[in-house]
């Protein structure tokens, strides 16, 4: 199978963590899908990365979709429970840590527009995403090993995922120092290789 996407992105990433976790081989593909030619609209018709292509040419597209299968098609390493309150729970940390990545990449492109063009009340709007998405974050962590609890699972691997996309893209925003529990989760799973293999970079 091949990964489709750039380093850069936090999505791709995710996808790339749990290849690592579950000891999947696979070909990454650099492909930028705002440059002329790329190749993603021909397997993602919505244009977007990360797309994972199966060795029968199936395209799966959109990284909460990829992520699950991947974690389906081998059972060692489970990073989501079967399918119950505690499946829920994973998925409710993947959807905030998601959620805080869909507005910080959104602030992301609209600095990049013109400066007479950006909307400051948008990006105000975004970062009270990010901001109310950490605090949600720390708060349901406690004083927990790990985002379930005492084991690694899906919801590290979401959150990690944003923390790191913070770091690179927004030094600005000093959540250590605010959510030190968050610091000391990010710090953890920094050791894992999956993590400190595929830190973001442009």
């Amino acid at each position: 199978m091949k990964l489709i996407g750039l380093p850069s992105s936090p999505f791709v990433r995710k996808v790339r963590i749990v290849l690592a976790e579950k000891k999947i081989d696979y070909e990454f593909v650099l492909d930028n899908p705002t440059a002329p030619g790329s190749q993603v609209p021909g397997y993602n018709p919505l244009g977007k990365i990360p797309v994972l292509v199966l060795d029968d040419d199936t395209s799966l597209f959109d990284s909460r979709v990829i992520v699950e299968y991947i974690d389906n098609v081998t059972p060692n390493n489970k990073l989501l429970p079967a399918p119950n309150r505690a499946r829920t729970e994973v998925k409710r940390w993947e959807a905030t840590a998601d959620g805080l990545l869909d507005a910080a990449v959104a602030i992301v492109y609209e600095t990049r527009r013109p400066k007479k063009e950006q909307s400051p009340a948008w990006i105000e709007r975004q970062q009270g995403k990010i901001i109310r998405a950490l605090e949600f974050m720390a708060d349901q962590l406690g004083d927990g090993a790990f985002c379930m609890g005492t084991h690694f699972s899906l919801a590290d691997v979401t959150v990690g995922t944003a923390l790191g996309y913070l770091n690179f893209r927004f030094a600005e925003i000093n959540w250590q120092e605010t959510h030190p529990n968050l610091a000391k989760l990010y710090e953890k799973l920094m050791q894992r290789p999956s993590f400190a293999e595929t830190v973001p970079h442009d």
